[in-house]
């Protein structure tokens, strides 16, 4: 076997390790979303436009729409355009555009080495216990480009927007010995996470802060899944009583079948 393949097993049997204690070490659940909690969404929409729309964009969403679904409206159910336009709108002054990033994709590949993505399906491709799990699992690593790592995404390449809220973290590692071509080497991994120093928030309020977020980003990824569900609950009253009338009517045309 040739030196540079054998540094290349080696190379991808570390990554691999890694990335699978980081993801395993620590089980982070995000607590039950609720997308009819307009309120939360409120507030969700509030920190995502504060701390993530400078990166990350909303593309398949538009403001009006987004106003509409979390109650950015009046009892006519007319959206309040100078609420939602001192609050929540920074790049654009149209109610109509869809929520990008004033970041071009050259400049985040300048600054990140990758453009950030688009989070409006976010959700959906990853769940919400990743998104929740990421946001609240992020550690100092003075290796790291930002000083900073992640459990749930190793090598991110994103700084802890969240920090000064969360406060920092420690890892917490174990040494782990792997096999090597023929051989083994140790390898330290985490395996978990303690306070370094405190932040502007406290555990409870950040995550809040943090629950509120990933439910504004569930709604995102599918925002007609509470109208939806409400018409289901219709359709499936109009069949039960659809079948009783059918029930009935076969009856009426059976009875006097010998």
């Amino acid at each position: 076997m040739g030196i540079f393949l054998r540094k290349l097993i080696l190379i991808t049997l570390v990554t691999a390790s890694t990335a699978y204690a980081a993801e395993s070490s620590i089980e982070i659940f995000a607590p039950e979303m609720n997308v009819k909690d307009q309120a939360s969404l409120q507030r969700g929409a509030k920190y995502f436009m504060n701390y993530c729309s400078g990166c990350h964009s909303l593309e398949y969403m538009r403001f009006n729409r987004l106003a509409e679904d979390i109650g950015i409206a009046d009892a006519q159910g007319q959206v309040l355009e100078d609420v939602l336009k001192n609050n929540l709108m920074f790049n654009t002054d149209k109610v109509g555009n869809t929520i990008v990033t004033a970041m071009t994709e050259a400049e985040g590949k300048k600054w990140f080495g990758v453009a950030p993505p688009d989070l409006t399906l976010e959700a959906r491709l990853r769940g919400s216990d990743w998104i929740y799990g990421f946001l609240k699992s992020f550690y100092l690593d003075p290796k790291a480009l930002w000083g900073v790592n992640n459990l749930v995404y190793p090598g991110v390449a994103m700084p802890n927007i969240l920090g000064a809220l969360q406060g920092e973290q420690m890892p917490i590692y174990k040494t782990q010995t792997i096999g090597v071509d023929g051989g083994s080497m140790q390898q330290q991994i985490v395996v978990g996470l303690e306070p370094a120093a405190g932040g502007s928030l406290s555990p409870e309020a950040f995550d809040q802060m943090v629950y509120d977020m990933v439910n504004f980003l569930t709604y995102t990824a599918d925002p007609g899944k509470v109208e939806r569900q409400q018409l289901g609950v219709f359709v499936l009253l109009f069949l039960v009583i659809f079948i009783l009338f059918t029930y009935l009517l076969k009856r009426e045309y059976w009875k006097d079948v010998k």
